[in-house]
């Protein structure tokens, strides 16, 4: 994964607010996230719980956090510990120093932020694009990088539930601390493309956002093998495929992607299945229980992304996955 040296970046599209991070002593959840799930209403039904927590365990997954639905409430549960506070879009975000030490894609070879920042503005250019070409309009969705907890328009959570996707203020949320915990207690190989695909599946959901799917999905938040939530989640695997087979025709990388680094996004995935997760922590597998996908489904979906490079071929609602 090489970035164009010359690349110009727009660190505008990530905003950090990691320096107005939280101080000790915060309440909620047990290890998690404080995020309200059930019931309709929020962002005009754009879905349940698609996320499997996990924290009380200490593992983590990436996905979609549900907006705060009616007669739920969408604040953050206890005090004592003030979460980091993303500004509210549209409007100039708090970009820390990103805008000085973010500039280029030299840059973003030499640091992990930066590389974030290079990751997000290939992935939006090449969906504007897409969207463009079927006669859509793409409205941009920016990355937060927050540290422990963060303030969202879905309600506050923190960094136990992973990189996510809030569908109400439209803003991929990601404690990039998440990537150490991937390797060490997922046992995924890691690397700078690990983190892109992350990222890119993060981005996926925002386009499935865009699209209406999360609508059609509705507020149906059961778990189980042939679930909603996990065919949601597919998608956004395939999606992350499609952008990594279109990436190099954005202008940010040098040159199309290597076999290692698609090996390392699939390893990535590989190592989040639900099956992996549910024979590390209770030895067993329970498809019932099933809230993102197979090791080998995920793996799957994300090549069939990016052997086709075609957004049409990730249809994960029509027959078998």
């Amino acid at each position: 994964m090489q970035f164009d040296d010359d690349a110009q970046l727009d660190p505008s599209q990530v905003e950090d607010v990691r320096a107005s991070g939280p101080q000790p002593g915060w309440g909620g959840m047990p290890g998690g996230c404080t995020l309200p799930i059930g019931g309709r209403g929020g962002c005009g039904g754009c879905g349940g719980c698609l996320m499997l927590i996990l924290a009380a365990a200490g593992l983590f997954l990436f996905g979609v956090i549900p907006s705060p639905f009616s007669g739920q409430g969408g604040g953050p549960q206890g005090g004592g510990r003030q979460p980091s506070a993303p500004a509210t879009w549209p409007g100039a975000a708090p970009t820390g120093n990103l805008a000085a030490r973010c500039r280029t894609g030299a840059d973003a070879e030499q640091s992990e932020d930066c590389r974030v920042v290079g990751t997000v503005n290939s992935i939006q250019s090449y969906w504007r694009q897409a969207f463009q070409e079927r006669g859509r309009t793409y409205r941009p969705a920016r990355t937060v990088l927050f540290s422990n907890a963060v303030e969202t328009g879905c309600g506050t959570a923190d960094a136990a539930v992973g990189p996510f996707y809030c569908p109400v203020d439209r803003k991929v949320y990601l404690d990039l601390s998440f990537f150490n915990t991937l390797q060490r207690d997922f046992g995924a190989e890691g690397g700078p493309f690990a983190q892109a695909y992350v990222v890119a599946h993060e981005y996926g959901h925002h386009v499935q956002n865009l699209l209406g799917t999360m609508n059609r999905v509705g507020p149906d938040s059961r778990p189980g093998a042939g679930s909603p939530s996990v065919r949601l989640e597919l998608q956004a695997d395939c999606y992350a495929g499609v952008w990594a087979h279109n990436a190099v025709k954005t202008g940010f990388f040098r040159q199309p992607f290597s076999q290692t680094d698609i090996d390392q996004a699939l390893s990535a995935a590989s190592a989040v299945g639900d099956d992996s997760i549910q024979r590390r922590t209770q030895g067993r597998v329970t498809p019932d229980a099933f809230t993102h996908g197979t090791s080998r489904q995920r793996k799957s979906w994300f090549t069939v992304g990016y052997d086709s490079g075609d957004p049409k071929r990730c249809d994960t609602f029509s027959g078998g996955i």
